[in-house]
């Protein structure tokens, strides 16, 4: 893969480092309302639901190698739930740590801090995503980097309201999510580099990881939270607008 084609990916990758900064300003000095995160979470869903299905299962299932493509979806979810019991570890030790004498401060960071790993792991295998759907092809590493853009603007909001709820300075909340979004970039170049001569099998295979890792964040990451936040039907419409605007802009590209 040539040096330009990296430095392309590269520079759109910043493209949702920019957006989740955005919404890690505007959160810090305007939080926004749960339901209004509630329609974010629903678009962004929708969104990634649409590139998942119409961009790159194809890719996917071209290779008609069900043994193949069975065994990387199931260590695409087996990593999710991973990442999530180690999220989920990281919470409880904040519940256990009520009678050791600890601050509650104190078991807010080690909770922080778990969490926030979790969310960075995550964001890492998106990117990584990204430099495999590149491999794949220009559109389908283009509409996902957009419907990731959508993503990491729903995480930062999400992000900056935990930690303006726990009285973070408006610093922080700005710089936590925004440093974290980078990681997007590492896996996407990372991703490219390394994966630019596979076979096709191979890509496919890697892919199917991918979309599994992808449909977990939709199902119990953004629509779970989508929920807890205030549901509306209008929120709810939003996963539809932003499955049929990307299912429609994938047919006009």
């Amino acid at each position: 893969m040539q040096s330009s084609l990296l430095i392309s990916i590269a520079l759109l990758s910043l493209i949702p480092t920019l957006t989740s900064a955005v919404g890690a300003t505007y959160a810090a000095f305007y939080p926004p309302r749960a339901k209004f995160r509630s329609a974010l979470q629903h678009l962004a869903a929708g969104v990634i639901f649409s590139v998942v299905a119409v961009e790159l299962l194809p890719d996917v299932t071209r290779v008609h190698d069900p043994l193949e493509i069975g065994l990387t979806f199931a260590a695409g979810v087996a990593t999710m739930l991973l990442i999530e019991w180690f999220a989920k570890r990281s919470d409880s030790g904040k519940i256990e740590n009520r009678t050791d004498g600890s601050s509650s401060s104190a078991r807010s960071t080690r909770s922080s801090v778990g969490k926030l790993t979790a969310i960075g792991i995550d964001i890492l295998i998106d990117g990584l995503l990204v430099g495999i759907a590149f491999a794949a092809g220009n559109k389908e590493g283009l509409m996902l980097i957009l419907a990731l853009s959508l993503e990491l603007l729903s995480l930062s909001l999400t992000v900056a309201a935990d930690l303006s709820a726990s009285g973070t300075s408006r610093t922080r909340i700005i710089l936590t999510p925004t440093a974290l979004s980078l990681l997007l970039l590492v896996g996407a170049v990372g991703g490219a580099s390394l994966l630019r001569d596979v076979s096709e099998h191979t890509l496919a295979g890697i892919l199917s990881f991918g979309c599994a890792a992808l449909l977990y964040l939709v199902t119990e990451e953004l629509l779970v939270e989508a929920h807890e936040s205030g549901e509306t039907m209008l929120g709810t419409s939003m996963f539809f607008v932003g499955f049929l605007a990307f299912l429609l802009l994938g047919m006009l590209a």
